[in-house]
Formats: structure tokens, C-alpha cells, sequence
């Protein structure tokens, strides 16, 4: 038998290939479970895509007052989204040369700057590199952390590479520009322009494109209001990058470089309606809940008049301080509220709440329940006439004294402390005369005053007493100013608002206001007390607003105490109501009274408010006649049929009635303008 033996290179080249199956089989399987333990550690989690088709970033809530000039924002996030056709080429150029050259060759994530980065980390034995892409940028400000580490750097690559499949280049770039954060609070390139610039995008230059462009490195170390060489040395990167890759010329690089960059002042912006908006941001907060108000982008249309709220702000600060002067306080101790509204809609025009929002949020104008003190009695006299009492009724100013059974007396007493025996309920309440209305409310009877005055928008409970004459029971400053829109708008009541619309980002209407009108008291008896409160204007306690040469009527209020003193004035399209007091229901100081402490605040606020506006005059309802009550007595209005028996028609020297002669009554000069 021959015996055989297998060559022993054969014999070789057979253990070598048993061996490479052998490495390629584990080299395979290392690879596979390295991609599973990568997947299941570093890759599983990684979210779903699919969403940024529908992205819904936070945006700016922004407040507009009544002519739609914007006054305030809310926002945990200061962004407004701007349309990718509203970016100009120049814009879109400065970034892509600061931070992705090669933006629309790459698939996500660019190779070459990735192993740039690679080696220089390794080199320095740290992350000091990214290397990210835009899109990798998108990625992580959209779904990631800012932790440095190779996992993360991982996660980002993928999500940039799947983004980049789903998304076009353009839907991409229009996610970063609107998403990146770019210091001081804002973020994308909209709200950005806004805050260092103080414009639109579409309108930014060169250079101010070129600084933007070098923010989203390092926001805060490049931050030109802080560090503004190393924010120049960043743009002048920028425009570098700008030349080596065509986009500009190096003569347009130099002519930036060497014209100065005006910003715009970081100082907070001017708060002339803190009060105001804190109502508007409880309100919709309250509503819609907080997501609504900083996320959703609402617009929000207010009845704010810019005009108007500037001279209520400057005429309480300027009235408190001559209060100050005068008693000789040390300043900002004094507080003080005042409220405009517009009597036919409820429109409120203006709100000062207090002083100094940044020290007090607390808002005097509907928070603060004070004694209103005789701004009340105009409700009395008005449910009186509604009772068939008329300003001609007389009632005898003598004293009088009350006890309660338990051995306590109750005096009240004038503020003159003197009594004029028989007089008119005009007379009374044009000298706000406290015995003569305690009497009138014992006539007609608390329960039915006090249902009067819920009748005519009071809402704040009541004493159920003859104090109540006095005005005695708390109230809000907008309360009262509503019951003296009653009187204001022939009778008719009206709801206060502040928000008009507020409409979210795709144009849904959340809410629209209706302005709803009815009919609380006669017309007849609200322009019988108007009429009186004119003549309390031009002869009474209000005297002291007059000189503001058009018709107004109004009454002053003050506390026995002087802890509280009021004014509410009013034309036929606008009252307005002001409180002065200490927050610390202490005396405001001799002879502090509503007239003198209060009334001053309404006339220096109405005098702007109503300069250049035309002059109106109350109008005559259906159903009143006027009568001289004597020869040479000035014409006085009546409800027909209740006039003295003994009065002389007006009509006898000549009508009265505008209405009919279709001309203006000179005689609102003197006393009623009608």
C-alpha cells in the first residue's frame, strides 16, 4: 500500500483560510452585536422626525394698544416667526458662510469637518471642536442636550442625516433661522433684529447681517453690547468667509469694518400701562392657561389709547408730588389710581393702578375697595328724581342726631359744619351738602338705593344704613366710574373691557368682544343729574376743573377722615375717575379734600386727552323742558310735567331746544351745555 501525505503548503494555506473565516465570522459578529449594544444604548431613543413637518415653535405673545401700536410682550421664548421669502439672500449668505459653507452638499452632517474636528479633540485630549452642520444644529436645539460627549455627537449626526431626508433645504434652513438663539432673549433672526437693531428682517444691512451671522457660536462672548471687539473680530470673520466664498467683495468687507455699528438701547422698554397689561396677562392667563399666553404667538388687540394712558401716568405722578409738596411728605408715599373709560362702549382708555408697578402690583383702579365718600351721593339723587323728586324739591339743612339704643349718638354733620335751612336738592348736591342727602335717603329708602346702585354697575356690597348716604361702603374706582357712564350715556350701562380681539398664530379668533348696551335708568333722569353735576363743575366742589373750557360734569368725593379723595368727571364720550390716599388708610392732610387733591390729577389727564377733540355737549333726551325759576334765573331742566307751577317757560325768551334749532346754546358757558 503506497501511503500519501498532503503538502505542507497545502496543509497551510487550508489552517490560514480556516483561520480568516474564522476572524472575518467574529470580526462580523463584533459588528453586530457593536451595532446592536450602539443602537440599544446610544441610537434607540432617538425621537420620531415626523413632527417637524408640523413644528410648532414658542412664540411672542405681542399687545397692541387701540390704534394697533404694539405696547407689550409675553413670552418664555422672545421669537417671532418670519417666512423664509421674508429673509434676504444676504442674511441666509452671512450664515451659511459663518456656520455651514458647504450647506448644500452635504447630506446632514459634513465628513470633512467632522474628522477635522475628530483629530483636533483627540490631538487635545478634549472636545474642543464640533463640527456641527446647521442641521446638526437643528437637530440638537430641537431634540438634544448640550452635553459634550461622542454619544451625543452620534445622535446628532443621525438625526441631522434624517432630517436632511425628510426635509428640503430651504424648510431646514427656515427652521434654523427661526429657531437659534442669538442672546438677550431672542430667538430666530426675526426677534434678533428686533432687539440689537430695532427692525424688521427683510430691512437689515450688511453689516448688521454680518454681526447676527457670529452670534450663534457663543451668544454671550460675542455679545456686542458687552464685548464689542470680540464681537467685531467675529464679524469680521464673517465677512472673510463672506469674500472667500463669492458672496460679497473685499471692498464691501472693508466699508463695514470701517463704519461704527449703531445699536439699538437694551434699556427696558418705556411701561407707560404696566398696570394695564398686568390686567390683559392675568386675564388671558386665567383664560387660556400659561401655554397659551408665552407659547402661542396670540395677537392681542386692547383698547389702550397710547395718548391718553401718557397723560394719566404723567397727571397722577405730577398731582401726588404738589400733595407731597404741600404737606410736606417725603416722595412716593402718596398713592393714587385713575381710570378712563369710554362711556358709550366701556372701553377703558386708560388705567393707573398705582404709582410705581416695579414696587407695587397691587391695582388700585379695581382692586382697592375705598369709602367714596361723596362721589357716592350722585346715585342717591338719582334714584330720588326716579322716585318723583325733582331738582326744585326742597329739603330743610338742619341738624340731626341718631342712637343706636345702646346709649351712642350719631350727629352728622356738614363739612362746613353750618346748616342753610331750606334748600334744593340742586343746591344740595351741588354743595354736596351730607344732612340734606342723609334726609333725601331716609325719603326714598336704603334697600331701594341700594338696588339703584347695583342697577347702575355698583357690584361691592353695601351698608344697609343711613351712613350709606355719606358713602360709607367700599368700592372700586372702575365700579364708580361705570354708575357715572350711566349718567354719561342717557341712562344706558355698559360692561368695561380692555381686550377688543385676541387671535393665535394660524388667525383663529379666541375672542371678540361684543359691546353690550342696555338701558339702566330713564334717560330722562340721568341728564337731570348730569345737569347738576355741570353745575358742580362750574359753581360746586368741582370748580377747580372747569377752566378745561368744555362742558363736563362731575362731583367730588372725600372721606370724614380725609383717608380717601376722589373725582369723577365726565364729558358725553369719556369719564374718568380718580382716588388718592395712603395704601395705610391714614389722613392725607388738612384740607386734602377730593377737590383739591383729586380733581387737579383729572383736569391735567383730560386736558391732553381731549386736546384737538372736538367739543361735544350733553344731549337732550325726549321728555325734559326748561324753566327760569325767576326772572333772569337761568333755564333749568325738568321732566315734563314736573316743573314748579310757578316757573317761566325758557321758550319765553327764546328756546332753549338745540335740538330743534339745530345750533349749539351759547349758555353751556355759564352753567348747562345742552
Amino acid at each position: 500500500m503506497v501511503k500519501t501525505s498532503q503538502h505542507p503548503v497545502t496543509r497551510n494555506r487550508c489552517s490560514a483560510g480556516s483561520i480568516l473565516i474564522v476572524l472575518v465570522f467574529f470580526l462580523l459578529l463584533a459588528l453586530l452585536v457593536g451595532s446592536s449594544i450602539l443602537y440599544y444604548v446610544v441610537l434607540r431613543d432617538l425621537p420620531s422626525i415626523a413632527a417637524l413637518k408640523e413644528y410648532r415653535p414658542s412664540i411672542t405673545t405681542r399687545v397692541y394698544a387701540d390704534n394697533n401700536e404694539l405696547i407689550d410682550e409675553f413670552y418664555m421664548e422672545n421669537r417671532k416667526l418670519v417666512r423664509f421669502e421674508e429673509i434676504p439672500s444676504l442674511v441666509i449668505k452671512a450664515f451659511l458662510a459663518a456656520e455651514d459653507a458647504r450647506f448644500f452638499e452635504h447630506r446632514g452632517f459634513d465628513v470633512q469637518s467632522i474628522s477635522r474636528a475628530f483629530f483636533r479633540n483627540l490631538r487635545a485630549g478634549r472636545i474642543v471642536q464640533g463640527g456641527s452642520t446647521i442641521t446638526q444644529q437643528v437637530a440638537k436645539a430641537l431634540y438634544l442636550s448640550s452635553e459634550k460627549s461622542y454619544s451625543r455627537k452620534i445622535k446628532e449626526a443621525v438625526l441631522a442625516y434624517k432630517i436632511d431626508r425628510s426635509l428640503s433645504k430651504k424648510e431646514i434652513l427656515n427652521l434654523y433661522l427661526n429657531h437659534i438663539y442669538l442672546g438677550h432673549g431672542a430667538y430666530g433672526i426675526e426677534a434678533a433684529s428686533q432687539v440689537y437693531f430695532g427692525k424688521r428682517t427683510r430691512d437689515l444691512k450688511l453689516s448688521e447681517a454680518s454681526l447676527l451671522a457670529g452670534l450663534p457660536k457663543a451668544p454671550s462672548s460675542y455679545d456686542p453690547y458687552t464685548s464689542y471687539q470680540r464681537a467685531r473680530q467675529r464679524q469680521t470673520y464673517v465677512l472673510s468667509r463672506m469674500v472667500e466664498d463669492g458672496h460679497i467683495t473685499e471692498e464691501e468687507k472693508n466699508h463695514v469694518l470701517q463704519t461704527p455699528l449703531p445699536l439699538r438701547s437694551i434699556r427696558p422698554r418705556d411701561r407707560v400701562a404696566a398696570y394695564f397689561i398686568e390686567n390683559i396677562r392675568r386675564y388671558i392667563q386665567g383664560k387660556y392657561g400659561s401655554d397659551a399666553l408665552y407659547k402661542e404667538g396670540l395677537e392681542v388687540y386692547t383698547t389702550l389709547d397710547i395718548r391718553t394712558q401718557q397723560a394719566a401716568r404723567d397727571a397722577v405722578e405730577r398731582g401726588l408730588k404738589e400733595l407731597e409738596s404741600r404737606q410736606g411728605y417725603s416722595r412716593d408715599m402718596v398713592q393714587g389710581a385713575l381710570l378712563c373709560m369710554d362711556a358709550r362702549t366701556g372701553a377703558i382708555r386708560a388705567m393707573v393702578g398705582g404709582r410705581d408697578f416695579s414696587k407695587s402690583e397691587f391695582n388700585r383702579a379695581t382692586q382697592s375697595r375705598r369709602q367714596p365718600g361723596s362721589a357716592f351721593k350722585p346715585i342717591i339723587y338719582a334714584a330720588a328724581f326716579d322716585r318723583g323728586m325733582t331738582p326744585a324739591t326742597e329739603i330743610v339743612d338742619a341738624p340731626l342726631a341718631f342712637e343706636d339704643g345702646m346709649g351712642h349718638a350719631w350727629t352728622p354733620q356738614n363739612y362746613d359744619e353750618e346748616f342753610l335751612g331750606p334748600i334744593s336738592l340742586r343746591t344740595a348736591l351741588v354743595q354736596s351738602r351730607n344732612v340734606v342727602t342723609i334726609k333725601l335717603l331716609q325719603e326714598i329708602g336704603v334697600d331701594y338705593a341700594i338696588a339703584y346702585a347695583a342697577n347702575m354697575g355698583i357690584s361691592s356690597r353695601l351698608a344697609r344704613d343711613l351712613s350709606l348716604a355719606l358713602g360709607s361702603s367700599a368700592v372700586t374706582l372702575q365700579e364708580l366710574v361705570r354708575s357715572y357712564a350711566v349718567l354719561a350715556n342717557g341712562g344706558k350701562i355698559v360692561e368695561p373691557f380692555m381686550i377688543k380681539k385676541i387671535v393665535d398664530r394660524t388667525g383663529y379668533v379666541f375672542e371678540e368682544h361684543t359691546i353690550k348696551v342696555e338701558q339702566a335708568i330713564d334717560p330722562r333722569i340721568a341728564f337731570l343729574t348730569t345737569s347738576i353735576l355741570q353745575d358742580a363743575v362750574e359753581s360746586g366742589t368741582g370748580q377747580r376743573v372747569k377752566s378745561i373750557g368744555r362742558p363736563v360734569a362731575g362731583k367730588t368725593g372725600t372721606t370724614n377722615d380725609v383717608h380717601d379723595a376722589w373725582f369723577v368727571g365726565f364729558t358725553p364720550s369719556l369719564v374718568t375717575g380718580v382716588w388718592v390716599g395712603f395704601d395705610q388708610q391714614r389722613p392725607l392732610g388738612n384740607q386734602e379734600v377730593g377737590g383739591l387733591a383729586a380733581a387737579p390729577i383729572w383736569l391735567y389727564c383730560m386736558e391732553r386727552a381731549l386736546a384737538n377733540k372736538p367739543v361735544e355737549s350733553f344731549p337732550v333726551p325726549d321728555g325734559i323742558v326748561f324753566v327760569r325759576r325767576n326772572e333772569g334765573a337761568l333755564p333749568e331742566p325738568f321732566i315734563d310735567g314736573t316743573a314748579p307751577p310757578d316757573a317761566i317757560p325758557a321758550d319765553a325768551e327764546g328756546s332753549t331746544s338745540t335740538e330743534e334749532e339745530g345750533e349749539e346754546d351759547p349758555g353751556w358757558k355759564f352753567r348747562f351745555p345742552f
